[in-house]
């Protein structure tokens, strides 16, 4: 008879802090409520940059990772909520929708038993990858007339954990 795995160590929130350390990703915020704690980052793509994140971890469930896309929507709501349910099909493991507020968001999610420091961090990177890889598409939303400022010579912040986790982003090929 096969002798049983054992099951995964839950992970904790303090070895959630010790991930971001290692990621070498710095929270704005860290904040616990009822054994749920969040953390916000701001983080860059490697041409879009100032990307508001918020995780959420629950270690009952497993880690949210919540991407404030965009402002609220002013335009026609069904033109964007159509757009947003066009890249719900282009773009599998992650969910666009609109929060209560009418503002884009984008999420993943990873359940407890997948929750690990490099499943993190490649989560981080793919959402980060899909805010590169929109970013012209997005531009109304995101500046006014649309017109995505340049960069100058601003480097992303983040560029090695997107070299990190570059070989493991399939279709999705960083900028």
């Amino acid at each position: 008879m096969p002798t049983p795995e054992p099951a995964a160590a839950i992970p904790t929130a303090a070895e959630v802090d010790r991930w971001l350390d290692e990621l070498e990703l710095t929270p704005l915020e860290r904040v616990e409520r009822d054994g749920v704690t969040s953390w916000d980052l701001t983080l860059d793509g490697l041409r879009r940059f100032d990307i508001r994140v918020t995780l959420i971890f629950d270690p009952a469930l497993g880690l949210i990772t919540w991407v404030h896309y965009a402002p609220p929507i002013s335009d026609s709501f069904r033109k964007s909520y159509r757009k947003l349910l066009h890249w719900n099909d282009d773009y599998p493991f992650v969910k666009f929708a609109l929060g209560a507020d009418e503002r884009p968001v984008l999420t993943s999610e990873l359940p407890r038993a997948l929750l690990s420091r490099d499943e993190l961090g490649f989560t981080i990177v793919r959402l980060l990858t899909i805010c590169d890889q929109l970013l012209q598409e997005s531009a109304g939303w995101l500046w006014i007339g649309g017109r995505v400022p340049d960069p100058g010579d601003r480097v992303s912040r983040q560029a090695d954990l997107v070299a990190r986790y570059a070989d493991r982003l399939g279709d999705l090929h960083p900028s």
